[in-house]
């Protein structure tokens, strides 16, 4: 199935694992990405040294895209970034909304950026600094967008 996201992302199925923490590692990772889909590392449950580490991981099981979860309050975001840049890593996503200045350093490196939002304000702010796509996340999925629900 071809749609913007496979396109944007590159892979075969428009699927997103998302970054859950103490869940989404490299293991979860590799195999949603060797299923077609987008595995997405939950870096907040790491220190930087233990990210770069998974992400090493993952990609010596597999050349298929992934990417990395951050939670852009994180006081080590910065470094975060760094790794991914660094590594290759396709795709950070996002569970706060990024700084504008986080955006333009992940897009001058390549990475396609896709934070959660809860609300249409979030999206709208997001893609006017540049972020490729956005997951619209509810409540439920972990509170980091709000109290409204996806439904």
């Amino acid at each position: 199935m071809r749609t913007d996201l496979t396109d944007l992302v590159g892979v075969r199925h428009p699927i997103v694992q998302t970054g859950m923490g103490w869940v989404a590692g490299p293991r979860l990772v590799t195999a949603t990405a060797r299923a077609g889909a987008l595995g997405i590392l939950a870096s907040a449950t790491m220190t930087p040294e233990q990210l770069r580490s998974a992400v090493r991981e993952v990609r010596s099981r597999t050349d298929a895209p992934f990417g990395v979860n951050l939670r852009a309050d994180a006081g080590d975001a910065r470094e975060r970034v760094r790794i991914i840049v660094e590594e290759g890593v396709r795709v950070a996503s996002f569970a706060l909304a990024p700084s504008r200045e986080l955006i333009a350093e992940l897009k001058e490196a390549g990475v396609v950026v896709v934070p959660s939002v809860g609300a249409r304000r979030h999206a709208e702010k997001v893609a006017a600094w540049g972020a490729d796509a956005v997951i619209v996340q509810g409540g439920e999925g972990g509170g980091h967008t709000g109290e409204v629900a996806t439904t």
